[in-house]
């Protein structure tokens, strides 16, 4: 029997139902765009915009207007690296195959790659995007504990596959979770004490762990974006990662990052964002800016973690770890680590954190702004005393954004938390851009 579902959330989605206010052209296209490709798919903005180039932190539209990117950490070394375009064309000229011939791209960027973990993480494993390598790293391991229980935090997001839409609960409420996953909340450092939120986080893992087991099916994995990217960005206690850590392996269980958003470089002082917790995970998932917009993605796993997966199940995937996907990752690391992009990102994003507070100074309605590299959360409140979310006007300060060309993005459980995340080759020049019109446009909202 059919019925009626309410609409999914998207924080920064265009609605259908207002595409009478855009104009001929733009609405023409999104008209076609529904009838051929469906309702599943979303737009951003109230004003969906067409691009048609990029080129570094610029994109351009179909009507020549540049617009500066702040937020695609996709591309992350910037839209269009010409090493990055070269590595792909080079080699897709040559040859374009799978892992099961003999190929040296694979076991030159394995290499490379792991060379930037701790002892013991030692193995790599390749996919096409970030969704296959949480999927993936679920089933180790859950065939290595034998259990199937997962916990993550309240607004995570960590793939669009059947599993992994499964434990991401930032896919809205019509999106149904596991009836093995649990959730904890993530560490409001804006809210609560900083002081205690690991030992406060700790304890809610346990309290899962523990309904986890009554339930008959114990604790696969605990998962966690270590900047906790879609539940609003939070950053700091730097450490408080490690007693989470502590209770999930005294349980038997794995510990999984999902460093998607906050790896290659993004935190400014690490490559990796765990590592500012000072844990060494069982294993570790990376995808979108692995390849500057090539699709390739993979985990680093301990080998003791992966072996007996390895020996009983085997692993396969047409397209992850080909030959072409393996020189665009290559390149796009070289380009991080021989360009300084990691120092960079340190360098430009203090400024700008150091920007957004002045202006947080001079405007009640950000009630924190949060930050490290080239990662930002400005939460935007209707109360500073309160600390009431304001998920209105963020999407006003975002939606102005996009008509003044600079492009930002909105995040968290209240959607209220601007969310910042630039390519790594940003400049100060660019930074100044960016604040120059922030600043006018939460003078208006």
């Amino acid at each position: 029997m059919k019925h009626k579902v309410k609409r999914g959330k998207m924080v920064n989605g265009f609605d259908p139902s207002q595409a009478d206010k855009l104009d001929d052209a733009t609405r023409a296209v999104v008209q076609r765009r529904a009838q051929l490709l469906g309702p599943a798919y979303r737009l951003f903005y109230q004003n969906p915009v067409k691009f048609v180039r990029g080129r570094g932190v610029h994109l351009y539209d179909d009507r020549g207007n540049e617009y500066l990117d702040a937020y695609n950490n996709v591309v992350s070394i910037g839209h269009a690296n010409a090493r990055v375009n070269q590595a792909i064309s080079n080699q897709l000229e040559a040859l374009c195959t799978h892992t099961r011939y003999l190929q040296d791209g694979i076991l030159d960027f394995a290499e490379q790659l792991l060379a930037t973990f701790e002892d013991p993480i030692s193995h790599a494993m390749f996919t096409c995007t970030g969704s296959e390598a949480n999927d993936l790293a679920m089933r180790i391991a859950m065939f290595r504990t034998g259990k199937r229980g997962i916990i993550v935090t309240s607004e995570a997001y960590h793939g669009n596959s059947h599993l992994t839409a499964s434990f991401s609960p930032s896919m809205g409420e019509n999106s149904p979770l596991g009836g093995s996953v649990r959730r904890v909340p993530a560490p409001d450092s804006y809210r609560r004490d900083i002081a205690s939120l690991g030992q406060a986080m700790a304890a809610q893992v346990q309290e899962q762990i523990d309904d986890l087991h009554r339930s008959g099916e114990g604790l696969a994995a605990f998962v966690c974006d270590s900047l906790f990217s879609s539940d609003g960005l939070f950053c700091e206690p730097s450490d408080l990662l490690r007693p989470v850590a502590a209770v999930v392996r005294k349980a038997g269980g794995l510990f999984v990052a999902d460093e998607v958003q906050c790896g290659f470089g993004r935190s400014g002082t690490h490559m990796w964002g765990y590592q500012r917790h000072g844990i060494i995970p069982d294993i570790v998932t990376m995808g979108k800016p692995m390849g500057n917009g090539y699709p390739v993605a993979g985990i680093a796993v301990r080998p003791d973690v992966v072996e007996e997966f390895g020996h009983a199940m085997r692993y396969f995937n047409t397209f992850g770890g080909n030959t072409v996907a393996m020189a665009a990752a290559k390149a796009t690391l070289d380009v991080i680590q021989d360009e300084g992009l990691i120092e960079n990102a340190n360098m430009v994003g203090s400024y700008i954190l150091g920007r957004l507070k002045d202006i947080q100074t001079r405007h009640e309605i950000i009630g924190d702004v949060r930050g490290v590299g080239l990662y930002f959360g400005v939460e935007i409140v209707a109360d500073r005393a309160t600390r009431t979310a304001d998920s209105d006007r963020t999407r006003a300060i975002v939606n102005a954004m996009r008509e003044r060309r600079v492009l930002i993005s909105a995040t968290g459980s209240n959607a209220n938390n601007l969310k910042i995340r630039p390519p790594l080759i940003f400049t100060l020049a660019d930074a100044d851009r960016l604040i120059q019109e922030l600043e006018a446009v939460v003078e208006l909202v």
